[in-house]
């Protein structure tokens, strides 16, 4: 490898930072969309979480008695970082590979496929992070947050989000047309339901706990809760783990996808 190959490798951060910047001053001009999905978990909060809440009692966790609401807002956070993520990993950047020519005229600077990804995901992570910092926010103020290592929450988010923009923008690659974007509803749906979101998950099925074991979103809402709820011990390095190899997988598959499509 050539010298100026390798001192454009080591730039590779920096080209990267430059695809996130691109996006930062876009959504500058339009940020009022970046808070359209942050609402829809609100929502179920109040519906669910508040209003079925008061028939619901309290539960128990971890030999505890926790309030309902303060059980499935650390759930919600989940979902809204699922939701940041997946909305600009899957849609924006659909119509930037097939439509506006925008990663084509990318690559014709240095910046490469890999940097293209990572910056990409990066900015996805991101407004899930902004989504889950504004839903923390509205969970204190309503006093459902159980400890003071809520604010744990925000790393954990953080990783969540990176593992669904990875996987989002993975699954991108492969989609031809915007109908097969009811693909993206078909699964973040059923995981939103059934990842120990609404109730515990030993009252699942058998069969369903173990599919609920292979969800994402299960793993980000098991750190999330134990944050909130101040219940974090060693298993939560395990939940943690799933979702760096996840974030890792799909950050690889993206970046390759885009070299296919894009450059040979």
């Amino acid at each position: 490898m050539s010298a100026a190959a390798l001192a454009w490798r080591r730039l590779a951060p920096t080209r990267a930072g430059l695809v996130y910047e691109r996006n930062a001053i876009f959504y500058r001009r339009v940020w009022r969309v970046i808070f359209s999905g942050f609402f829809e978990p609100v929502f179920y909060l109040f519906a669910v979480g508040i209003g079925i809440g008061k028939l619901v009692g309290a539960l128990d966790v971890d030999g505890r008695q926790v309030e309902y609401a303060s059980f499935v807002a650390p759930a919600l956070l989940a979902a809204s970082s699922m939701n940041g993520a997946v909305a600009d990993s899957t849609f924006n950047v659909f119509e930037k590979l097939r439509w506006s020519g925008a990663y084509e005229t990318m690559l014709a600077t240095p910046i490469a496929p890999r940097d293209i990804a990572f910056g990409e995901i990066a900015w996805s992570q991101t407004r899930g992070l902004i989504y889950s910092v504004g839903f923390l926010v509205v969970a204190t103020v309503f006093g459902l947050v159980e400890s003071w290592t809520a604010i744990l929450a925000l790393p954990a988010a953080m990783l969540l989000g990176f593992a669904f923009a990875g996987m989002g923008m993975a699954a991108t690659t492969f989609m031809r047309t915007w109908q097969d974007f009811d693909y993206v509803n078909l699964v973040t749906l059923p995981l939103f339901l059934f990842s120990a979101t609404f109730y515990p998950i030993d009252v699942y099925p058998d069969w369903l706990q173990q599919a609920a074991l292979v969800s994402p979103l299960y793993h980000g809402v098991v750190l999330i809760r134990g944050a909130m709820l101040g219940t974090w011990d060693v298993a939560m390095i395990g939940h943690a783990v799933v979702l760096v190899a996840l974030a890792a997988a799909g950050l690889a598959v993206a970046a390759r996808r885009i070299e296919r499509l894009l450059v040979i």
